[in-house]
C-alpha cells in the first residue's frame, strides 16, 4: 500500500446531516411535483401501450358495437310502441320482438367482450409501466432515498401508476367509445326529429361549461389527495418499520397522533374530490332533466298537431336518455384525467431524476480474471447539493491480496471511499483504476460483480436463510450454500432453526440475533467469491466476544482478496494490514498515512 499526503492532499467529509437545499423536512412532507401537460404526460406513457394497443383497439369496437345493437333496439322499440300496441295487432309483435332479443344477447357479448379485453389490456400496461418505474427509480443514487420517504415513494409505484393508465389506456379508449357513442345516438335522434335534436344539442354546450368548470377545481384536490396519500403511506411504512424503538420508548400515541393528522389531511383531500364529484352529479342531472322537460313538452305539442307519433316521441326520448349520460360521462372523463395527470406529474418527477453514474458509450463489460489492484489517483469528491468537498486529492494503492484499513473520526470520508469504488457517484476530480485501467472504461455491472460489500447494516430480505445466502451467487445449489455457510460459522445455528435452511428470518432478518445477521452476510459474500471485499463498520452493534466470534470467519473472507476495511474499532483487525486514518478537511489538515496497525493504535491512544 501507497499513500501520498501532502500540501492540498486532504481528506474530508461534511458533518452536517440537516436536510439537503430543495427538500423539506418529514413534518412539511415532500413537495407537489410540478405541473405538467396532459399532452406530456401522454407523450411520455404512450410507447409503454405497446403490445396492448390492438386489445385497446378491440375493447372499442367491441363498445361501439354494443351501442350500435342498442340504437336498433330503441328502433324496434319504437316500431312495437306504433305497429303493436297502438294498432293491437298481436301478430306483427315477434319479428321485432325476438329481433329485440337477438340484439339484446348480442350487445350484451359485445359489451363483456369489450370490457374484459379493455381490462386485460390497462393490467399488462400497469405491469409494464411498474416495472420501468421500478427499473429506474433501481439505477438512481442513494442520496436521491435520502431525500425522499419510502411511502411516497411506494405511492407513487402504485396509486399513482394506476391513475396514469386511465389517462393513456382504458380512459382514452373509454373517451373515444363515448364520442362515437354521442354522435351515434345524436344521429339517431337527428333522423327521428331533426328539429328537436336541434334543440337537444343545442343544450349539450352546458355540459361541456360544467365539465370544465369542475376539471380545473378537481386536478388542485387530486393532487392534494396523492400528496396525502404518499404522505399517510410514508408514517405508517415508518412507524412499523421502527416498531421495537416506538413501543421502547413508549411513544405509540404520539405516532398514533402523527398518523391521525396524516389522516386527516387525507381525509380533507378526499372530501374535497367528494364534494366536486357530489355536485357535479347532481348539477349536471338538473341540466338534463331541463333538456327532458324541453323535449317532451315541444313533442307533446307535435304528437296533438299529428306530427309525431307517441313510438317516435318515446324512440327520442330513449335516444336522449343514452345521449346525455354520454356526455355526461365525456365530463366525467374529465374529472379522471384530471386525477390522471395529477399521479402522472409524481410518477413523472421520478422518471426525470438522473441516475449519478451511466456507462459511456464506450464502456465494455469487465472480463478475464481480476488481480484486484486498486489505486485513487488525486481524487476529489462533493456530494450532490454540497459545498464542502467530501474527499480532496486523495491517492492510495492496495496491491493484490492486500489489506488496508481506513479509520478516523465519524464524517471524515471513509464509507465515500467504497462508494465511489462501487460507482455509486462518479469523483469530481481524479480518477480511480482497477488493474490499472480507469474503472469508468468499465460498465457499472460487470465492475460491481467484482466487488463484494459488507454494509455497516447488514440488509437481509424476508426469506429463507437459504435465498439471502444464496442471493451473492443466483443459481447457486444448496451444497454451495451448505459450504459457505460452514466457512462463516453460520452452519450450526441454521440448522437450530425451526426449519433449518428453509426458516423465514423475518423483515430484514429480525429473527436473528446481530452476530448471526454477520455471519449470513459473509456467507453469502462467501458464495459470491470475488476478488475484491469491502468491509463497511463490519463490528458496529456486536459486542466484544461476538465480534471475536465473528472475525474469525471475517478472516476466512479476507484470505487472498483485495480488502478494503472501514472501522472505528482497531481492537480485531490484523496487526500487520497497512492503514490510513482519514481526517476532515479543515483549512490545510491532511490525511496521514500510517504503514502498521501498531502505528495506528498507538496514534490514535495519544
Amino acid at each position: 500500500m501507497v499513500a501520498t499526503t501532502g500540501e492540498g492532499r486532504r481528506i474530508s467529509r461534511r458533518l452536517s446531516l440537516s436536510a439537503r437545499p430543495g427538500t423539506r423536512s418529514a413534518s412539511h412532507g415532500p413537495e407537489l411535483a410540478p405541473a405538467v401537460l396532459i399532452r406530456r404526460a401522454f407523450a411520455e406513457f404512450w410507447p409503454d401501450t405497446r403490445g396492448v394497443r390492438r386489445l385497446f383497439v378491440l375493447g372499442g369496437v367491441l363498445a361501439i358495437v354494443a351501442a350500435l345493437c342498442e340504437v336498433a333496439a330503441i328502433g324496434l322499440f319504437a316500431v312495437i310502441t306504433d305497429e303493436v300496441l297502438a294498432r293491437q295487432d298481436l301478430g306483427a309483435f315477434w319479428t321485432p320482438a325476438l329481433t329485440w332479443l337477438g340484439l339484446a344477447v348480442l350487445a350484451g357479448l359485445a359489451a363483456f367482450g369489450g370490457a374484459y379485453v379493455t381490462a386485460l389490456a390497462a393490467e399488462r400496461f400497469l405491469l409494464r409501466l411498474r416495472d420501468r418505474v421500478f427499473a429506474h427509480v433501481q439505477t438512481l443514487t442513494p442520496d436521491f432515498f435520502n431525500n425522499r420517504r419510502l411511502g411516497d415513494l411506494m405511492a407513487r409505484l402504485t396509486d399513482d401508476i394506476e391513475a396514469i393508465e386511465t389517462l393513456v389506456g382504458s380512459g382514452l379508449i373509454k373517451a373515444f367509445t363515448t364520442v362515437v357513442s354521442v354522435i351515434v345516438f345524436a344521429t339517431a335522434a337527428f333522423i327521428v326529429r331533426w328539429d328537436l335534436a336541434l334543440i337537444t344539442f343545442a343544450l349539450v354546450p352546458g355540459f361541456i361549461i360544467i365539465s370544465k368548470l369542475f376539471a380545473a377545481k378537481f386536478r388542485v384536490a387530486a393532487a392534494r389527495e396523492r400528496q396525502s396519500n404518499g404522505m399517510m403511506n410514508s408514517v405508517i411504512e415508518e412507524s412499523l418499520s421502527n416498531q421495537t424503538l416506538v413501543q421502547a420508548y413508549n411513544r405509540q400515541d404520539a405516532e398514533a397522533s402523527h398518523l391521525h393528522r396524516q389522516g386527516e389531511s387525507w381525509l380533507r383531500a378526499n372530501m374535497s374530490q367528494a364534494w366536486l364529484s357530489g355536485l357535479y352529479g347532481p348539477a349536471v342531472q338538473v341540466l338534463e332533466t331541463i333538456c327532458m322537460i324541453i323535449i317532451l313538452g315541444f313533442g307533446a305539442w307535435e304528437i296533438a298537431a299529428g306530427r309525431l307519433t307517441i313510438g317516435g316521441l318515446l324512440a327520442f326520448a330513449a335516444y336522449l336518455a343514452f345521449l346525455y349520460p354520454a356526455v355526461q360521462s365525456l365530463g366525467e372523463l374529465a374529472l379522471n384525467v384530471s386525477e390522471a395527470a395529477a399521479g402522472s406529474d409524481r410518477v413523472m418527477e421520478v422518471l426525470e431524476a438522473r441516475p449519478g453514474v451511466r456507462d459511456t458509450p464506450t464502456a465494455r463489460p469487465l472480463t478475464g480474471p481480476v488481480a484486484g489492484r486498486i489505486t485513487f489517483e488525486h481524487v476529489d469528491f462533493t456530494y450532490p447539493d454540497r459545498t464542502r468537498p467530501t474527499l480532496a486529492d486523495l491517492s492510495f494503492t492496495v496491491e493484490p491480496g492486500q489489506t488496508i484499513v481506513f479509520t478516523g473520526p465519524s464524517g471524515a470520508g471513509k464509507s465515500t471511499v467504497a462508494k465511489l469504488l462501487l460507482r455509486f457517484y462518479e469523483p469530481s476530480g481524479g480518477r480511480i483504476l482497477l488493474d490499472g485501467t480507469d474503472i469508468r472504461d468499465f460498465t457499472s455491472a460487470s465492475l460491481r460483480d467484482q466487488i463484494t460489500i459488507l454494509q455497516q447494516e447488514n440488509l437481509l430480505f424476508s426469506g429463507t436463510a437459504r435465498d439471502n445466502i444464496a442471493y451473492g451467487k443466483p443459481g447457486a445449489t444448496f451444497e454451495e450454500v451448505v459450504w459457505a455457510a460452514k466457512l462463516a460459522d453460520a452452519h450450526d445455528f441454521i440448522n437450530r432453526l425451526p426449519d433449518k435452511y428453509d426458516t423465514p428470518l423475518g423483515q430484514r432478518g429480525r429473527l436473528l440475533s446481530g452476530g448471526q445477521l454477520q455471519r449470513i452476510a459473509i456467507a453469502r459474500a462467501l458464495l459470491r467469491d470475488s476478488p475484491v471485499l469491502v468491509l463497511d463498520e463490519p463490528m458496529t452493534g456486536l459486542d466484544a466476544a461476538t465480534a471475536a466470534r465473528v472475525m474469525e470467519p471475517m478472516r476466512r473472507l479476507m484470505a487472498g482478496r483485495t480488502t478494503i476495511l472501514i472501522t472505528h474499532d482497531l481492537r480485531h483487525v490484523p496487526q500487520d494490514a497497512a492503514t490510513i486514518v482519514l481526517e476532515p478537511v479543515r483549512g490545510r489538515v491532511n490525511g496521514i498515512r500510517l504503514k502498521h496497525m501498531s502505528s495506528a493504535l498507538s496514534r490514535l491512544s495519544r
